[in-house]
């Protein structure tokens, strides 16, 4: 049996559609690509249980096709970024009396463009042509974000209806913020809290005390007992699913909890000195909830205390500015809001600055320290870190950017380098030209063919390719981190 005789022939000529036998579990990437590639171009239909090539009935049995379908949905809930818009049926057949299951996903064009597929760390936007996908091209990226009918998140109307009875977390959290009083329907309005129908907007229901979605919201915190994620045990974690306002208090809460306080001499007396001074603290935080990026799913607030530091990770890279490297002049940061309403709401809990001068509240507070206890920002594609130094650690940051201890046996023909390229690459694929900027070597031939892969070769590093590059990560399963 054929797919044309489970659904109309003109269907499958007139759509575009992909088969698949079973979900490739070694190779991920190769049928994620078609996802990310229907969503950026007009859609299609992805077929399971169905021979590639030939679209010769394979099927399911029921248990084995609702197992396929949770896994499908777990990975791509996991590696595409928005969530594609997809309807999933199970198309169910017989061949010689037994029945069985041919699993369908719908995907339908994404109003969020461009839609990313992200494997080992690394981002790819991928495009359906003529039957086939491939990476997109600059072009193609570039009219996917112009003609893309994305509006911010928070903005976006939802299907509830606005109740004052919902809401009693926010306006206790505003009547604390604001000597008591009491934030008005009117002021709500003005705000573009909900519409003339009344109904909210989705930044809306993340301020409710029920009715959020508790996946825009999930916040981790840790607390690490040395300087790197990878090489110290974890001393506490906790994990928060809230509304916005409980998600500062959180913060606030846990981290000022386990944090150290020292105290110091002055000619006057003595003073107490908290490791990270609660205006900046605060700023930092609100800073996190008040841009992160809602429409990526499945990701978090990440909180992490080390022995010498705070990071604070939003998801979403800094809106509308690039990378950022590394830097310590936060006060030339021009901060550009995601989120209106939310900002809005913020602006009027009085808990943020409506001029955005939240940065150089943070540079305030650190004035008086030397060098190795400045605040800084860093910026990637999908990330954005605001790191706070401990005051009461006297050696100021000195694990943000430190090599793992790493233990593995050396490979044959081993170089001086190995030990820092397995640093390097533990918690992060990094391309070649990353590597050898980082050793300090000439990004070569000889360098790519005699020392990447050699440890390619012998498994110690990975080896892939997302869109023109190859990147490199350690294989974790042969290096192991020291305790």
């Amino acid at each position: 049996m054929y797919l044309d005789s489970l659904i109309k022939v003109s269907e499958i000529e007139n759509i575009s559609f992909e088969t698949k036998a079973r979900l490739d579990r070694t190779n991920i990437e190769g049928w994620l690509k078609t996802v990310g590639g229907f969503s950026n171009a007009v859609g299609g239909s992805f077929f399971i249980g169905v021979e590639n090539g030939t679209e010769k009935l394979i099927g399911f049995d029921r248990v084995s096709a609702d197992a396929e379908r949770n896994y499908f949905t777990s990975i791509v809930n996991e590696h595409v970024f928005p969530r594609p818009n997809m309807k999933i049926s199970f198309i169910k057949y017989e061949n010689r009396g037994k029945e069985l299951f041919v699993i369908r996903i719908d995907i339908k064009e994404s109003a969020i463009k461009p839609v990313i597929v992200k494997f080992h760390e690394v981002p790819s936007i991928y495009m359906r042509r003529d039957g086939f996908t491939n990476g997109a091209t600059y072009e193609e990226i570039f009219d996917m974000a112009r003609k893309s009918s994305r509006t911010q998140y928070d903005v976006e109307e939802s299907d509830y209806k606005f109740d004052r009875n919902d809401f009693k977390g926010l306006f206790a959290f505003y009547a604390r913020h604001n000597d008591d009083r009491k934030l008005t329907d009117k002021a709500l309005a003005s705000m573009g809290f909900f519409n003339s129908a009344r109904n909210l907007c989705n930044g809306a229901l993340l301020f409710s005390d029920n009715k959020y979605d508790k996946s825009k919201t999930r916040v981790n915190c840790s607390v690490f007992s040395g300087f790197t994620r990878g090489s110290n045990r974890i001393v506490t974690i906790n994990r928060f699913e809230n509304n916005l306002t409980d998600s500062i208090d959180n913060i606030m809460d846990f981290v000022s909890q386990r944090m150290n306080h020292s105290m110091i001499k002055r000619p006057d007396g003595r003073q107490n000195i908290d490791a990270y001074p609660k205006r900046a603290l605060f700023e930092a935080v609100v800073n996190a909830i008040a841009h992160r990026n809602y429409h990526l799913d499945g990701t978090q607030i990440q909180v992490d205390m080390f022995k010498d530091r705070l990071e604070i990770i939003s998801p979403g890279g800094f809106f509308q500015g690039g990378d950022i490297k590394k830097t310590y002049n936060l006060s030339n940061i021009i901060s550009k809001r995601r989120n209106e309403l939310i900002c809005n709401v913020l602006v009027a809990c009085n808990v943020m600055e409506a001029a955005g001068t939240g940065f150089d509240k943070i540079m305030e507070e650190y004035s008086d320290v030397d060098e190795a206890h400045k605040p800084y920002v860093v910026s990637s594609s999908d990330q954005f870190t605001i790191v706070l130094p401990d005051n009461t650690y006297s050696e100021g940051v000195t694990g943000a950017d430190s090599e793992l201890d790493l233990s593995f046996v050396p490979a044959k023909n081993a170089s001086v380098h190995d030990a820092k390229i397995l640093a390097f690459c533990y918690e992060h694929a990094r391309k070649a030209n990353e590597i050898a900027a980082k050793i300090k070597v000439s990004d070569s031939s000889w360098f790519r063919s005699n020392i990447l892969e050699n440890l390619v070769e012998q498994e110690y590093l990975e080896k892939y390719k997302a869109g023109a590059s190859y990147w490199y990560k350690t294989n974790r399963e042969e290096v192991f981190v020291q305790e």
